[in-house]
């Protein structure tokens, strides 16, 4: 095992993750009782914790956090609690389940991976730009995703949405399902983003200090012997 696997699998990493993990099930819970839009989305708060999940551990914390975010959805569609999932779940499950959980995993792995490359010469604009990118990478799926169920869609806004019925397929879904939604996760995790960044930052000197506290300690026993 390499040592950045190592790294990434030590108990304070997958302390935190574990935290992060709980911060997206309770967030996802509690958003899906906020519908939003036409069709009563629901307003993803989690984006937040994934997208700090990201950028503090990495494409792969990132991933899956996302993923998680995917599976609490998909849940609260078998159980009925979110209305529209529960729909599009029964009459096109396979897009459904693909498109749920693309979207999260895509999106938090991208999210790091921007991080990562950009924090290497302005860790500020790296801690917008994934912010940024998480409810556009989000989004984006979702629209790939309901283009591929339109038959569903339109289903639903025949019998749901009758004001938008007959109207064009890609009309339906950014105005009746994406706009409201997507503007409101973006602006919530970019106005966000300064604070994703100072939490990074301390993160981060914490564990400069731990190790140069142990490069101390190294030295001091090396010296001794």
């Amino acid at each position: 095992m390499s040592r950045k696997k190592i790294e990434f699998f030590s108990a304070k990493n997958i302390a935190f993750l574990a935290v992060l993990i709980a911060l997206v099930v309770v967030l996802q819970l509690w958003g899906s009782m906020i519908p939003i839009g036409v069709a009563g989305l629901n307003l993803s708060f989690v984006l937040i914790p994934i997208t700090l999940g990201a950028m503090i551990l990495g494409p792969i914390a990132g991933g899956v956090l996302g993923f998680v975010f995917g599976f609490v959805v998909l849940m609260t569609g078998v159980t009925g609690a979110n209305f529209f999932t529960a729909y599009v779940l029964a009459d096109s499950p396979f897009f459904t389940v693909i498109t749920v959980l693309l979207k999260g995993i895509v999106a938090g792995s991208v999210a790091g991976i921007l991080y990562k490359l950009i924090a290497k010469k302005n860790r500020y604009v790296a801690a917008f730009t994934a912010a940024a990118a998480v409810p556009v990478i989000n989004t984006a799926i979702f629209i790939l995703g309901a283009l591929c169920m339109s038959g569903s869609l339109k289903a639903f806004v025949s019998s749901y949405m009758p004001e938008f019925d007959g109207r064009n397929i890609m009309y339906i879904i950014l105005v009746g399902l994406v706009t409201v939604n997507f503007f409101i996760e973006l602006a919530v995790n970019v106005v966000c983003a300064p604070a994703l960044h100072t939490v990074d930052g301390v993160v981060e000197k914490r564990i400069i200090k731990k190790v140069n506290r142990r490069k101390e300690i190294g030295e001091t026993e090396n010296k001794e012997v």
